[in-house]
């Protein structure tokens, strides 16, 4: 080709460019399946109103070579783009995400209805992988699930994207979570991974206030210690499957997760720990204390024998 022709090539690749119908205006949500020639993507772009002639956006891709740059996916466009804009947002792979928030001491089975009602994840699909064996013994999990290794944040996630796909990026965010200086402290405490996950997730679920956390963590680990029931009550909601107002009932319930009832630790995590009560069940505070309730703001009264914890209850309710 010659420098003539290469420029004039260029110059009309360039205005092509700039057609527009008129200024860029809403947001539209548009598919391009796997596969899609170049033609039909021009075509849907068309019915959605995001560009004004198919036949540009034919010109434009192909004059520029961008047929196989095209990518497929959900994307966030707007109504009458210039054509260079629409290529740059297909090739350049701008897909459509959606936010999906994983709550602190959130349930698996809370969660699950959260990915189905924001990303249309199927239950089956969701279950599925949250048991996948390779992620559950990449991360030590002694339960059949992912519970406690699903990272409490918000995350941004491709539409489109399948239960597997989600998954392993909480999996991967709570990886990114996880100091690796603390597994010296679980050789020190004598604890595995996947004990602290669940002893962590049992702090998540009674502190309210942050400062608590250490001193939550203390009771239950001097009461570890003594042999001593942990008695927590969101081993009990956990147990129960549903939140709600306990009732004295609710703490004879039969459940390997009731800590009113079995020794030791529950089975495995109760819900999604975030990293400051992870940080709390490795790192306790140095006390004495065996007992504490929770005042109207959420606070925390500690007592270090049952004389003086019910003194603090009774002063609490009074």
């Amino acid at each position: 080709m010659s420098s003539v022709a290469r420029r004039l090539g260029v110059a009309f690749l360039l205005a092509l460019a700039a057609c527009t119908g008129e200024r860029a205006g809403h947001g539209v949500r548009v598919t391009i399946p796997p596969g899609a020639s170049v033609d039909r993507i021009a075509d849907i772009l068309e019915t959605r109103n995001v560009i004004a002639s198919p036949a540009r956006f034919r010109w434009y891709v192909r004059l520029g070579r961008h047929d196989r740059d095209l990518q497929a996916g959900v994307f966030d466009l707007r109504t009458n783009m210039s054509v260079s804009e629409v290529v740059t947002a297909l090739t350049r792979g701008r897909v459509a995400l959606e936010a999906v928030t994983v709550r602190e001491a959130m349930m698996l089975r809370e969660l699950e209805v959260e990915v189905r009602e924001v990303l249309s994840v199927p239950p089956d699909d969701w279950e599925r992988a949250t048991r996948d064996s390779a992620l559950r013994a990449r991360v030590g999990a002694r339960g059949p699930t992912l519970e406690g290794y699903l990272y409490p944040t918000t995350y941004f996630v491709r539409v489109g994207a399948d239960a597997s796909e989600i998954v392993t990026q909480m999996v991967d965010e709570f990886e990114r979570h996880w100091d690796p200086a603390w597994n010296a402290r679980l050789d020190t405490l004598g604890m595995s991974r996947d004990e602290i996950v669940t002893l962590a997730s049992i702090i998540e679920g009674e502190v309210r206030h942050g400062e608590d956390g250490p001193y939550v963590s203390s009771v239950y680990h001097n009461r570890l210690r003594r042999h001593m029931r942990l008695q927590a009550d969101p081993t009990v909601i956990y147990a129960l499957g549903r939140r709600r107002r306990l009732f004295l009932r609710d703490y004879e319930i039969r459940s390997p997760f009731n800590t009113y009832r079995i020794d030791g630790l529950p089975p495995h995590p109760i819900g999604q720990p975030s990293a400051a009560s992870l940080k709390a069940a490795l790192y306790p505070a140095r006390t004495d204390f065996l007992y504490f309730v929770a005042g109207s703001d959420g606070r925390h009264v500690f007592s270090r024998t049952y004389r003086e914890h019910r003194a603090a209850i009774r002063t609490i309710r009074d």
